[in-house]
């Protein structure tokens, strides 16, 4: 009895040139970075000053704080997770061939 080894598959390539096709591409990247940038906008919109024990502090209840900054950062963590699942567009290499 005599037992095969499967070879590994080869990564795939997207060009002719050999060099493998990565799963995110710039767009994703790009988008990627506008968002983590919209969510870093959020939390610093939500910081300012607390209550201490002897005074309190109205601005805690501003709706900067608590409707606004909260609604920025869970778009940018929603826009996150669409800029990942987006597929880049495919380039045609037909012009590359001639």
């Amino acid at each position: 009895m005599t037992t095969k080894k499967e070879n590994a598959p080869e990564p795939k390539t997207g060009n002719t040139g050999g060099k493998p096709q990565l799963p995110l591409g710039k767009t994703n990247f790009i988008l990627m970075a506008v968002c983590m940038l919209l969510i870093v906008i959020g939390f610093v919109l939500m910081t300012g000053s607390a209550n201490t024990g002897s005074t309190f502090n109205a601005d805690i209840f501003n709706p900067r704080r608590t409707v606004v900054a909260p609604l920025i950062t869970f778009a940018g963590f929603v826009l996150l997770a669409f800029a990942i699942i987006v597929k880049p567009k495919k380039k045609d290499n037909s012009e590359e061939d001639l």
